[in-house]
């Protein structure tokens, strides 16, 4: 504290603070005689009256930042969201308590004063004069309420903040102006309502209902006198009077509330004795803020939500006007997200997989012709701690996924076969399928270079048994690598390039496919919501739908509701109809009697593809009914465990491949997610079995593919070895393809082509 001059006079500090107080009074308040500026203090003000008549009049209020809702599509809350926990409330949904403690103990003057309180004032300048020091402030709710909007208007820019709190005589200057617009504007009922809504009452509570809720568990319109007193008395300190922490020194300042109440008339003495002897009475509810918090396990499909509103240009022209929509809040967002398929998927998971495990799994489920995302999940929960990831493997890297997505081995074959169909070859197509070949070449590409096998790479079948000729029917039950080289070498790489093109299949880094023979066998990564977006395709018999997660979105702006447009999925035709159903008869053999027949569907119509890659770092299964289609992905995030005697949920797998792991999990999920469900049938073609008497080898049924499950053999029948270069080759971009050690998921240049 500064102290007194010899014989008793004010120091210089103290005087100047006199003289400051007197002229902001006469000078600001009484309509803007000259205000010095205090040097000696770095103070300075206006100092005329046109230079207080020349500040800005309109106070510029933004729209209250507000929590965001997020619920799927039967109206069940999947998480709340929000820069700043806010819920906005009309004045009659506000407790009366709570208006008159608010106004009791922050201005007890309120109604009888204007904008500015000139006994305040006066009263507060004597004290400090005293003092030597600002020990008593005199500013009114509404000079607080304008305070509040500044800061509000700063956001979280901590440089802006800084600015709108700082203490100079032109800030408060400007705020007191624009206190009196607001005075002349609003009237007293609305400030205080504003003002209500706007401060901060601590524990990352914004606006009395979410300080109600948070303190109390309960809405504001229910307050009782106590409860009020203790929020009204956390405003001046929330980090002081914070109850959570210190609930002596908090129930001091609630007792200092309730007789302040008294002393006005607000309540009587005796209800006042009576408040301060009751228990705080706190019912906490900790905040509960972000996807990190989603319910049902969807926090990765509460973060994709995120991410395509971030992303759509239909919420605003560049992602910083977005993510100011975003911040903003006040947005109820209906997705799609159906809760019996997303429980179906999550139990499936957890029933496969333990998220202990060495590897991980998602799952995620597309319903056909709409795009509806109806399903998301994964073994590695949402969190940054062991076994937990911020990464969601079932998204590209741009909506926050892995770096490349994961290579899809075998499942990529489809798109070989609807690309061949689509060109005329017909559903007997027959190649010789040796049980190992060099790459054909030339073959054709799109740019008209033909690529050459310059490196001389060989692809191999499951085993030396496997030998063909194979007809399209069986070289796709059996998975046979071969066939579909041969497949690609006759009708080039265009074609397969515009198939997967027009079923929107890119790289998990948002790259286009590469046109190498390689790609055909699913040597590049891809992510799962990319599969079963294009395998669902197939099932609406040949329509791609863009997926969408967004139903529909309604903004809330003060009190007012608004709508806003969302993404639609657009359709288009990927292919025919006859190609679409001639596909679904294809790979309903695999789930009948090929590689897929441990993930097959009793009870409905269903069809599907397995894929394992090389090295068995990743092991998938891709399939659908007409009206679901769902894609599970297995394996290391980092690429860098090998699936081989190896322990997932609890169950030991000499080999993994995508009939073994993968399969089960969409059987489940899927049987789950169908439930109840209409059970549709496929329009088949007839496809003419292969010549049953023709000369092939007697041991081909034996041991021919990796993804052929045997009964109780303990490995499942998988001593062979798939696709990829003879040598063991790096379908997952083998060694040098993690620099650092620390990517997701490495690009991918070898093969891959493992079922």
């Amino acid at each position: 504290m500064p102290k007194k001059r010899s014989g008793g006079g004010l120091s210089p500090t103290q005087q100047a603070a006199k003289f400051l107080g007197v002229s902001v009074l006469a000078g600001a308040v009484l309509a803007g005689i000259a205000l010095p500026a205090v040097g000696a203090l770095g103070l300075a003000a206006k100092g005329s009256v046109e230079g207080f008549d020349a500040l800005p009049a309109n106070l510029k209020t933004p729209p209250l930042s507000q929590r965001t809702t997020i619920l799927d599509a039967e109206g069940g809350t999947i998480a709340t969201v929000y820069s700043r926990d806010r819920t906005v409330v009309d004045f009659k949904d506000i407790s009366p308590y709570m208006q008159k403690a608010i106004v009791a103990i922050e201005d007890s003057r309120f109604y009888e004063h204007g904008a500015i309180d000139l006994k305040g004032v006066l009263r507060a300048l004597n004290k400090n004069a005293r003092s030597g020091e600002v020990s008593e402030g005199a500013s009114t709710l509404t000079q607080q309420y304008v305070k509040n909007v500044f800061v509000e208007e700063a956001g979280d820019d901590p440089t802006k903040v800084a600015q709108a709190t700082q203490q100079t005589i032109g800030r408060k200057i400007q705020e007191l102006k624009l206190a009196i617009q607001v005075e002349e504007e609003l009237g007293k009922k609305k400030i205080l309502e504003n003002y209500l809504n706007i401060t901060f009452f601590g524990q990352q509570a914004y606006g009395v209902e979410a300080a109600s809720q948070r303190y109390f568990s309960k809405h504001a319109k229910d307050l009782n006198v106590q409860e009020a007193a203790l929020l009204a008395g956390i405003v001046q300190s929330p980090s002081r009077y914070d109850p959570v922490n210190d609930e002596a020194e908090a129930t001091k300042r609630r007792n200092v509330v309730l007789n302040r109440m008294a002393q006005v008339g607000d309540i009587s003495t005796a209800e006042a004795e009576k408040a301060k002897k009751a228990p705080l009475g706190l019912k906490v509810s900790k905040p509960k803020n972000g996807c990190i918090t989603a319910v049902k396990n969807a926090s990765f499909f509460c973060d994709y939500v995120r991410e395509v509103f971030l992303s759509d240009k239909v919420f605003g022209k560049t992602r910083k006007d977005r993510a100011k929509v975003w911040n903003q809040g006040g947005l109820t967002i209906r997705t799609t997200l159906d809760p019996q398929a997303q429980a179906s998927v999550q139990q499936s998971l957890k029933d496969h997989v333990n998220q202990s495990d060495s590897v991980a799994a998602a799952s995620t489920l597309v319903e056909p012709g709409t795009g509806k995302v109806l399903a998301m999940g994964q073994t590695k929960p949402y969190g940054y701690g062991k076994n937990e990831t911020e990464i969601n493997y079932s998204v590209d890297h741009g909506m926050g996924g892995s770096n490349y997505g994961f290579p899809t081995g075998s499942t990529f074959k489809p798109f070989v076969a609807a690309a061949a169909l689509e060109e005329g070859r017909p559903a007997t197509q027959e190649y010789s399928s040796p049980y190992e070949m060099p790459y054909p070449e030339p073959v054709q590409t799109c740019s008209g270079k033909p690529w050459m096998n310059t490196a001389g790479e060989k692809v191999p079948n499951e085993s030396e048994s496997e030998v063909g000729p194979y007809r399209l029917k069986e070289a796709m039950a059996l998975s046979v690598n071969t066939y579909f080289v041969q497949m690609v070498a006759d009708i080039g790489l265009c074609p397969v390039m515009k198939m997967t093109d027009a079923l929107h299949v890119v790289q998990g880094s948002g790259d286009k496919l590469p046109e190498v023979p390689a790609v055909s066998l699913g040597s590049k990564g891809v992510a799962p919501l990319t599969m079963a977006s294009a395998y669902a395709a197939f099932a609406s018999r040949g329509m791609y739908c863009t997926p969408i997660v967004i139903e529909s979105i309604t903004q809330k702006i003060g009190n007012k509701q608004q709508s806003l447009d969302v993404p639609k999925s657009t359709c288009s035709r990927a292919m025919s109809e006859k190609t679409a159903d001639t596909v679904n008869t294809l790979l309903q053999g695999v789930v009948d009697s090929g590689t897929g027949k441990a993930a097959g569907l009793t009870d409905r119509a269903n069809a599907g593809k397995t894929g394992t890659t090389d090295e068995r770092k990743n092991a998938w299964f891709v399939g659908y009914t007409p009206n679901l289609s769902g894609a599970v992905w297995v394996g290391s995030a980092s690429q860098q465990v090998q699936m081989k005697n190896i322990t997932i949920g609890g169950q030991y797998h000499e080999l993994v491949f995508g009939g073994a792991v993968p399969g089960p999990i969409w059987k489940d999920a899927m049987t789950g997610a169908l439930a109840g469900k209409d059970s549709p049938s496929f329009n088949l073609v007839d496809i003419p079995d292969e010549d049953k008497n023709k000369d092939k080898d007697k041991n081909k049924d034996k041991d021919r593919d990796r993804d052929k499950e045997k009964p109780d053999d303990g490995n499942n029948g998988d001593d062979g070895f798939i696709g990829g270069l003879t040598d063991g080759g790096t379908g997952d971009g083998g060694p040098g393809g993690f620099p650092g050690g620390n990517l997701i998921q490495g690009p991918g240049n070898g093969p891959g082509g493992r079922r």
